[in-house]
């Protein structure tokens, strides 16, 4: 836990996983596994990226990787009700 990438992405992850928590208890699930296993990867992806010193692509994918949750796990959905 050395870089800001480390504490960016953990905190990306962790959210990832309560949301997963919170959801897989309803009645009927409405996200599939699978686009978690892609945003925890690109949280990885990202990381690497950073820690290597690759700040723009780590930038650019950080930016990717919430844009991606944002459109397929919808995690503010819930807010606008």
């Amino acid at each position: 836990m050395q870089t800001v990438y480390d504490w960016v992405t953990l905190a990306i992850f962790a959210g990832l996983v309560v949301l997963f928590l919170q959801r897989s208890s309803a009645e009927e699930p409405r996200d599939r596994l699978l686009h978690y296993l892609i945003a925890g990867a690109g949280c990885a992806t990202v990381n690497y990226l950073g820690n290597e010193g690759m700040h723009l692509l780590a930038i650019i994918g950080l930016l990717g990787v919430l844009i991606f949750i944002q459109m397929t796990l919808k995690p503010l959905s819930a807010w606008t009700r």
